[in-house]
């Protein structure tokens, strides 16, 4: 298992920026446990170096430790008794070192029980952190010599360390080489550090992780991806992420139908439980109805990734039916393994990971058809990798024999990708760092003419130490024309791409760049990504996969929380009346504006039309002529009237108050017009004030003949004192006092609050009322009021004379006329109040047409008969006979 993950490290070993002549560069690997060596075995050179001291700690075949004195150093062996299998060492003025996780070993579990040996070198692919602390004493030592601090001649201790993928092998580093202050550059997943002072020497070629969790949550809601499932590793970073992450998912309604975690990478003699507790997560990742899977990891985690296809076949869970969306993080990259060589990349189809931003490097491609084992024997790890990929061995013994000849464009993309990759342009863009900060340095030091025997002994010999305030502001251009800086935080400053996994039937892959995520944009224009170039996993047609918990309420509806379940579960129903959902999923249902009302499907507004009772439609035109017609008939009467002023029956009951009777009804029939069309400021004032004026007036005409009859009888008695109250004054009193009443109500009415034109945005569903608002309720009904008391006033009088001897006494139809006036006017109250918009309008003009026509039918169709159609009743004669 651990040749292809040579074959990564081998693919970084052959970046041309890392064989620069003027620098130095050790690359220590670490690989495992640390093979253990016996006494016995250091006890042959002893004797030739008496300067060597042996201590032996307990019996062997436990370990023993050496120190060489500097007398004999010549004569100490030339390898690390602890060797670390896989080393890169080129010359140079300065040294970058690089500890890197490239490399998985088989081992079997140490239980302490069996003596140590060579075996532990052949069998999990368990990285153990005394490697990392071995390689980094390895970097303070003479090369080929385990000697932690001793510099034999003018050899240098690198000036930076370049650490990665695994955060492990970075939190390990650390706590060795932050004792040197040592410039470490993290190219991979960052650990999670409790020494803040180890942290000031850390530089990340890396953005800080917050923002790409934020471009993951920007995704998920772009896509309205609600429903997904979490895989983390079982380290610090997963807790992190889920402890800290997963609830501002959650503050945005993104929920989690999983949390899972990868099996552990342990010794092989568990293997049994890593593939038990890798099959229970492939249980629920592929039973989960989640479609979408956010992978948060390293980069051994594609490895592991890679076996659920396989453990999902087993478990008769085809992965064409089960594919999922896997959302990896820019942490993650393409591992393989020789046993995985032949397995299934097609999981990766459709997938979609962040990236570090990074551009091709013209020379990369040359360089890499550059690299053999023939021509490049001093790099440890070529070899390696030259046997795990072409399948071939360069010991005699083996029939497929390594040439060294080899094409590495032969071969297919899932052994090895010849295109430089994020972490490498990582590495390339640290290695560029380190030379501009140690140039700036440089440059400062000669401009201040500091350490002036260096410079005339033309030698540059920094510090460790030194470069950090360098690098902390150091901002250039790489070779692609890409600025590189980092920020106060040691994070570096740039994009990180999105990247799209398309795969191949020839086991070939590519990265189809499909937006970006960009931190320092404002915030809504952080996420760019194009829909349209993205390829899906195959399940799903090439549409945009969904992953809800159950079906999108759809428009019209809103969402109610289901008992017991997350919130991304829920139930749909249907909007209240007057509401409307315009998106799919509301939480609640959404009230139109005032001006608009909800469609039939309640899925949006419509504007309201503005109403009003018009002369253009039928109802407007049916009570205008109503209006027009009683008018004149009105005006008709009045006339006829007029023309037979001088007999007896129309001067039997005040010619005057007749003519102001009159007179009122058939401006009442007008004043009706008032109230069709669209109301301004001055009709109304006029329809409400007008129409209490001449009803009042009216029925004040009413009341006084009313009165005068009664008294007229009443005066026809034998020494009766009503006499004196006879006469045109007794008239003209009641009807100019009962017409002052009413003209006072009015007039502190418009003074106070007059009437004015409004809109009735709430009462019609559908349409905005353009009305008269009456301003002040009370004096609206203050005026009603009065009337009323005026026509039970006259009703009742004109009752009590009903049955006086009079031939035409006019109390008979005056009852009749107050019985109807009454009769509408107490209906108009109940039935106005009930009705609304125009239709109000229409029962207030059917009232005034309909009460005044009664007082005009009841009280001169009789009149109007006798003069027109029966002229021999109209005499004094016939009417003193009739009366006696």
């Amino acid at each position: 298992m651990g040749s292809d993950d040579e074959k990564e490290e081998q693919a970084e070993d052959r970046n041309p920026k890392k064989r620069n002549k003027a620098t130095k560069k050790k690359v220590t690997r670490s690989q495992g446990h640390p093979r253990f060596k016996e006494v016995s075995l250091v006890s042959d050179w002893i004797q030739e170096c008496p300067g060597i001291r042996v201590y032996s700690f307990g019996q062997p075949p436990l370990r023993s430790t050496t120190f060489c004195s500097s007398q004999c150093l010549n004569k100490c062996p030339t390898s690390d008794p602890l060797p670390i299998l896989h080393k890169y060492y080129q010359t140079g003025d300065l040294m970058i070192a690089g500890i890197m996780s490239q490399v998985y070993t088989f081992i079997n579990k140490i239980t302490f029980k069996e003596r140590p040996s060579a075996k532990l070198f052949d069998d999990p692919i368990h990285f153990v952190a005394s490697w990392t602390y071995h390689g980094s004493m390895e970097l303070l030592s003479g090369w080929g010599r385990l000697i932690p601090n001793y510099k034999c001649g003018v050899e240098n201790s690198p000036v930076a360390v370049i650490g990665g993928p695994n955060s492990d092998i970075c939190l390990h580093m650390a706590t060795v080489l932050s004792i040197y202050k040592m410039p470490q550059f993290i190219y991979g997943s960052s650990p999670m550090l409790s020494n803040h002072i180890q942290e000031e020497f850390f530089h990340r070629m890396f953005p800080d992780v917050a923002h790409q969790y934020n471009g993951i949550l920007q995704l998920l809601l772009h896509f309205s991806w609600m429903w997904i499932g979490v895989v983390t590793l079982s380290d610090d970073n997963g807790e992190r992420f889920v402890q800290n992450v997963l609830p501002m998912f959650a503050g945005r309604g993104i929920c989690c139908d999983y949390t899972e975690t990868f099996p552990k990478l342990t010794f092989s003699g568990e293997s049994m439980e890593m593939v038990e507790d890798g099959s229970k997560t492939i249980s629920v990742i592929m039973g989960s109805t989640a479609n979408v899977v956010v992978v948060i990891g390293e980069i051994q985690t594609m490895m592991v990734l890679g076996i659920i296809p396989n453990l999902a076949e087993t478990m008769n869970m085809p992965v064409e039916i089960k594919a999922k969306v896997w959302i990896m993080t820019a942490q993650m990259d393409f591992t393989s393994f020789s046993f995985q060589r032949n397995w299934d990349i097609r999981f990766l189809h459709g997938a979609i990971s962040f990236a570090v931003h990074s551009a091709n490097h013209l020379g990369f491609q040359k360089f890499l058809q550059k690299r053999n084992p023939v021509t490049e024997r001093e790099d440890g790890f070529i070899r390696t990798f030259w046997e795990e990929a072409f399948l071939c061995s360069f010991e005699k013994k083996d029939n497929d024999l390594c040439t060294g000849r080899e094409k590495l464009e032969t071969l297919p993309g899932s052994v090895f990708e010849r295109s430089m990759t994020a972490h490498s342009y990582s590495i390339y863009n640290a290695v560029l760092a380190v030379a501009h900060a140690l140039q700036n340095m440089h440059f400062s030091r000669f401009k201040h003419s500091v350490m002036m025997d260096e410079l005339r002994g033309n030698r540059l010999d920094p510090q460790p130490w030194q470069l950090h305030h360098f690098l902390r502001g150091i901002s250039f251009n790489s070779s692609a024309g890409e600025e590189v800086s980092f920020s106060q935080k040691g994070d570096l400053v740039t994009e990180l791409d999105i990247i799209n996994w398309i795969t191949f039937p020839n086991d070939s892959f590519f990265r189809v760049k499909v937006g970006m995520m960009n931190p320092q944009a404002p915030p809504s224009r952080r996420l760019s990504i194009h829909d349209d170039t993205i390829t899906w996993p195959i399940r799903f047609n090439q549409a945009q996969p969904l992953s809800l918990c159950n079906e999108n309420c759809q428009l019209g509806y809103s969402r109610t929380k289901k008992e017991g379940k997350l919130p991304c579960c829920y139930d749909c129903i249907p909007c209240p009346e007057g509401k409307i959902s315009d998106q799919k999923d509301m939480d609640d249902c959404l009230e139109c504006s005032e001006d608009q009302y909800p469609n039939s499907d309640k899925d949006g507004c419509l504007p309201k039309d503005k109403t009003f009772l018009s002369y253009g439609e039928p109802l407007g035109i049916s009570l205008a002529t109503f209006a027009v017609c009683f008018s004149s008939i009105t005006a008709a009467v009045l006339g006829i009237f007029v023309k037979h002023k001088a007999t007896p029956i129309v001067k039997a009951n005040n010619r005057n108050l007749t003519y102001a009777l009159l007179l009122s009804l058939l401006l009442s029939f007008l004043c009706a017009l008032l109230f069709i069309g669209q109301p301004n400021k001055l009709t109304c004032i006029l329809r409400q004030t007008a129409f209490g004026m001449i009803f009042s007036v009216a029925i004040s005409c009413i009341l006084s003949k009313t009165a005068i009859v009664v008294l007229a009888f009443m005066a026809t008695k034998p020494g009766s004192s009503m006499r004196k109250w006879l006469g045109k004054q007794l008239a003209s009193s009641i009807v100019l006092s009962c017409s002052l009443i009413q003209a006072t109500i009015c007039s502190i009415w418009l003074a106070t609050s007059p009437p004015f034109p409004d809109v009735d945005m709430h009462s019609m569903t559908e349409e905005i009322i353009l009305e008269c608002n009456e301003g002040s309720t009370l004096m609206f009904y203050c005026v009603l009021g009065f009337m009323g008391w005026l026509a039970i006033v006259s009703f009742t009088v004109a009752f009590l004379a009903r049955k006086l001897p009079d031939s035409f006494n006019e109390a008979k139809f005056i009852t009749f006329s107050m019985l109807v006036f009454c009769s509408v006017w107490l209906s108009f109250v109940p039935t106005y109040l009930s009705t609304k918009g125009k239709y109000m309008v229409a029962v207030e003009i059917f009232s005034i047409l309909a009460s005044s026509f009664g007082l005009l039918g009841c009280i001169f169709t009789p009149k109007c008969y006798v003069i027109l159609l029966r002229p021999k009743l109209n005499s004094r004669e016939q009417l003193i006979r009739i009366k006696n």
